[in-house]
């Protein structure tokens, strides 16, 4: 088949496929979003909301969408409950130019979400799906592998139906225990979602857990003064977070970057492919203390071993799909299997004095790192990660400078103008190197003078 007539096939099919959703929605009327009465026949187990309140809201809200059925297509769906419907129609202006359909119901259930995804969801054909879910289930008493296994049900619908859709998965925020919530049950169910889409690629796990807990896994009234509904400064941090995995889908800062390198700088990264970059042989040692980590912990960290060098020159991607440049972004994405050890290394080494500059932007609690010739410099979501936790100039979910002046073997390092390292001891030579661990961490204007 011809490519004109293969698209035009395609075009047919997708607006064939678009005015029957259309004209399917039309035809309904408000009655046709009440709330079933009973559980009887509907998927999922656990808790469906019925107090008047809700049944009213469920209606009215569900009611409405289904006119924004033509205008809503392609859009990002936001899946959720209050927390979500507090996002608005834009997300407050915090995500600017993505297109956004909010898809919560205030006081819903996972149970509630899974019996609404056709109507609510899938017949927009998203271009992406943000869900949050769960705290309400939990204030209704249900089981964390309850809420779990609604989960598991949510996801093989949703891959049923848009298979090829990103999901970013939201971790349920901390509330408290006097709100039903208590810590310990919501990390469990945290810990039971990860485990359930751990290995699928198409899934992003985003930390908002950590984002928001204070040291006991509770809430923090300056982010949620009820302990449970995020402010504004909350709603900031959530969008920050959600900032960078929406870049790496494609969906913001679409442009290239324009930057150019200070006189005497050479850029390491071209912001196109990963000319110049690779990876290297695993060393013994590595290997055995990376197979008694993975032994101890079948279910945990995933450390790859490399046999033979590898060089990118020409890809935009690496070989496993972990690096990737994207829009003079080189991007370390977040690990299907939630932490997974990996390096990528420039292919020169570098015996010289020098100076090393580089921005980063991290997800929450995001673990990467910097090798400097061989020592690794910690580079992460500091506040939370560590180990540089007190610094006054950090930058949460944005971009932060790091600079290396190299003299002699030692290192000196600063993030923002702060020290973080005063003499870091280097080996002669070797070269310059990025690590993924959790998390997504991105590094961008990655140049390099040599100091004479």
């Amino acid at each position: 088949m011809h490519l004109f007539s293969y698209l035009t096939c395609h075009t047919l099919s997708w607006l064939l496929t678009l005015c029957t959703a259309c004209c399917s929605f039309s035809a309904l009327r408000a009655d046709d979003f009440q709330l079933p009465a009973t559980d009887d026949g509907l998927p999922g187990a656990g808790p469906i909301r019925r107090a008047d309140w809700f049944r009213d809201h469920w209606q009215k809200r569900r009611s409405a969408w289904s006119e924004r059925v033509e205008a809503d297509q392609n859009a990002v769906v936001f899946l959720g409950d209050s927390i979500t419907e507090g996002v608005g129609d834009d997300f407050h202006g915090l995500l600017p130019g993505l297109k956004i359909a909010n898809r919560g119901i205030s006081g819903d259930t996972t149970r509630g979400m899974l019996i609404r995804l056709d109507q609510d969801v899938t017949a927009l054909h998203p271009q992406a799906i943000v869900m949050l879910m769960g705290t309400n289930d939990l204030e209704e008493s249900a089981e964390p592998d309850v809420i779990a296994g609604n989960l598991k049900l949510i996801v093989q619908a949703l891959r049923k139906s848009c298979p090829e859709t990103p999901i970013v998965l939201n971790l349920v925020f901390p509330s408290s225990a006097s709100k039903k919530r208590p810590a310990e049950s919501l990390r469990k169910i945290n810990q039971l979602y990860a485990k359930a889409v751990r290995g699928d690629a198409s899934i992003t796990v985003l930390d908002t857990w950590s984002l928001f807990a204070n040291a006991e896994g509770d809430a923090k009234p300056e982010d949620m003064p009820d302990l449970l509904h995020p402010n504004a400064q909350g709603y900031a941090k959530w969008a920050a977070a959600l900032r960078p995995v929406m870049a790496t889908l494609g969906l913001m800062d679409t442009e290239a970057d324009s930057f150019q390198p200070e006189p005497g700088f050479e850029s390491l990264f071209n912001g196109r492919d990963l000319a110049g970059w690779g990876f290297r042989v695993t060393p013994e040692a590595t290997r055995v203390s990376a197979r008694r980590w993975m032994e101890n912990d079948p279910e945990g960290v995933v450390w790859p071993f490399v046999d033979e060098p590898v060089s990118f020159e020409g890809k935009s991607i690496t070989s496993d799909g972990r690096y990737r440049a994207i829009n003079g972004r080189l991007v370390v994405a977040t690990p299907p299997e939630g932490r997974r050890i990996q390096q990528l290394y420039t292919t020169r080494e570098f015996p010289e004095n020098f100076t090393l500059k580089l921005e980063f932007r991290a997800t929450p609690n995001a673990d990467s790192g910097i090798f400097l010739r061989d020592p690794q410099l910690q580079c992460r979501d500091f506040p939370l990660a560590g180990p540089y936790k007190e610094l006054k100039n950090f930058k949460a979910g944005d971009w932060n400078e790091m600079v290396v002046e190299v003299k002699d073997g030692i290192a000196r390092c600063t993030c923002n103008g702060e020290v973080i390292e005063e003499s870091m001891k280097l080996p002669a030579t070797g070269p310059i190197g990025l690590e993924g661990d959790r998390g997504q961490m991105e590094y961008r204007r990655i140049r390099l003078r040599i100091d004479r």
